[in-house]
């Protein structure tokens, strides 16, 4: 079996993805891996409906849904600028 990269083992949860990994960092640090990985919080209303259909096809793939938002976003975007 081939041995599956650290980063993708954080995207599909592999590691980190219990209560057990999780606690709250301080501000600083926070905004500092913002900053590493170009990262920027944005605020999107969303309907309610759409959340939860998110969160369905999220746990399908494995991931949470705000990487899986992100990784639609991406991909979507990639295609468009490619296609202009």
């Amino acid at each position: 079996m081939k041995k599956q990269p650290e980063t993708n083992k954080w995207e599909t949860g592999e590691l980190g993805n219990s209560a057990a990994h999780a606690k709250a960092v301080p501000e600083e640090l926070e905004l500092e891996m913002d900053e590493a990985l170009g990262l920027q919080l944005v605020s999107v209303r969303l309907q309610k409906s759409l959340i939860k259909d998110l969160k369905e096809l999220a746990v399908k793939e494995g991931l949470g849904y705000q990487p899986y938002l992100r990784q639609i976003l991406t991909k979507h975007v990639s295609s468009k600028k490619t296609a202009v």
